[in-house]
C-alpha cells in the first residue's frame, strides 16, 4: 500500500476546496438564476466577493489554500452592468468560471440542445439568455 506524499495530499486538499467553492458559487448564482437575472460584470464581482467571504469556506480551509482562489490583483475585469462576455478566453478566475458554468448549466436545463451546439452558437444563445 502506498502512503500519500505531501504533493498528493496537497492535490486532494485543493480538489476539496475547489469542490467546496464551486458548491458555494452555484448556491449563490442559483438565487439569481431562478429570478432570471442576467449575469453582468457587476453581478459576477458580487458573486465572487460573497463566495470568497463565505465563513464556512474560510473555516474549512487554511489561509494558503484560500489564497489560491483569489483573483490576482493585476487581473481586472469591468465592473459594469454589461452582460458578461469572455469571448474565446478560457482562462478565468475560479469563482468567475464556476459562476459562468452555473449559468451555462441553467441554460442547458432550459434548452437541452444547447449542450450540443458549437461554441459560437452557444455564445450567441448565452448572450440572449443572459440579457444580451
Amino acid at each position: 500500500m502506498n502512503t500519500p506524499n505531501d504533493h498528493d495530499l496537497a492535490a486532494l486538499r485543493f480538489q476539496s476546496a475547489a469542490r467546496d467553492l464551486n458548491h458555494i458559487v452555484r448556491r449563490i448564482a442559483s438565487r439569481y438564476i431562478v429570478q432570471r437575472v442576467p449575469l453582468t460584470w457587476r453581478l459576477l464581482h458580487a458573486i465572487e466577493a460573497e463566495a470568497l467571504a463565505d465563513l464556512g469556506f474560510a473555516s474549512r480551509h487554511d489561509e494558503a489554500m484560500l489564497n489560491l482562489f483569489q483573483r490576482p490583483h493585476g487581473l481586472s475585469y469591468p465592473e459594469t452592468d454589461d452582460v458578461v462576455d469572455f469571448g474565446a478566453s478560457n482562462a478565468l478566475p475560479p469563482v468567475f468560471a464556476f459562476a459562468v458554468a452555473a449559468y451555462e448549466r441553467a441554460l442547458e436545463s432550459v434548452d437541452p440542445s444547447a449542450s450540443g451546439r458549437s461554441q459560437a452558437a452557444r455564445s450567441v444563445r448565452r448572450q440572449r439568455a443572459w440579457g444580451g
